[in-house]
């Protein structure tokens, strides 16, 4: 993969990047520096200072500070919560009501390393969603996260009773096929077996609304990635009980 394919914008103070999903923002302890975005801006620029991270499997904005001066800047700025952060994902089932807060507050599993859970012993934690468009089996949903606790959308959809799809720690991990999705589907006649539309999270950081250092606001985006859009593609032409709200 080359850094400058998924530059969404740049300038003498940051970059932001499309993350690819299943790319680490940062190394693990086994320290892969290239299996991380964060190893190969490095290797790209030279010096690159974290801001905020996205999870493994989640695709989308995200972005990096090419100096001090700009690193502390805009580690104030998302710890101050002064950047609007909007995600796009794909839920199991219907929420209702439609659009709602979830206010829950959230720490580390008991028992379980690495995971969540809600409690209210915890850090709070705020997420605003809106159902984009409902498709029975799956809904895709926009959410704004308030604050940046780990695994928050993912925890928040899992207390409502709506896990982000194929969400292997909160939800299930099995892969949408279309087979669930469209009746009478048929393998073709030289495919021995069914390949997934979706087969890893379906959550995406849509858009970062910010000011930057000179005070200009700052809207960026990354659209759908490929799979997900299949799936979302799929499910308006296959199912019947789609509603949608534009925005």
């Amino acid at each position: 993969m080359r850094i400058n394919d998924i530059i969404i914008k740049e300038t003498a103070d940051f970059v932001i990047l499309n993350k690819p999903a299943g790319m680490l923002t940062i190394p693990d302890r086994h320290d892969n520096q290239l299996d991380s975005l964060q190893g190969l801006l490095k290797k790209h620029y030279g010096e690159i200072f974290t801001v905020h991270r996205l999870d493994k499997d989640t695709s989308g904005v995200i972005l990096f500070a090419k100096n001090e001066t700009a690193h502390k800047y805009y580690s104030q700025l998302f710890e101050g919560r002064n950047v609007k952060k909007f995600y796009k994902g794909l839920v199991n089932g219907q929420l209702h009501p439609e659009t709602g807060s979830v206010d829950e507050a959230i720490m580390e599993h008991p028992t379980i390393k690495g995971r969540m859970v809600t409690n209210r012993k915890g850090k709070n934690a705020l997420t605003d969603y809106q159902v984009l468009e409902a498709f029975g089996l799956y809904s895709l949903v926009q959410l704004q996260i308030h604050t940046g606790r780990t695994h928050q959308i993912r925890v928040h959809m899992k207390h409502l009773g709506h896990p982000i799809a194929v969400d292997e720690l909160y939800g299930t991990a099995a892969p949408v096929y279309l087979s669930a999705i469209k009746k009478n589907y048929k393998l073709g006649k030289r495919v021995e077996e069914e390949r997934p539309l979706l087969s890893r999270l379906g959550l995406h950081a849509w858009q970062l609304q910010f000011k930057d250092q000179q005070g200009e606001e700052n809207v960026v985006e990354a659209p759908l990635p490929k799979d997900i859009q299949a799936v979302v593609t799929q499910l308006r032409k296959n199912s019947g009980r789609s509603t949608e709200l534009v925005l």
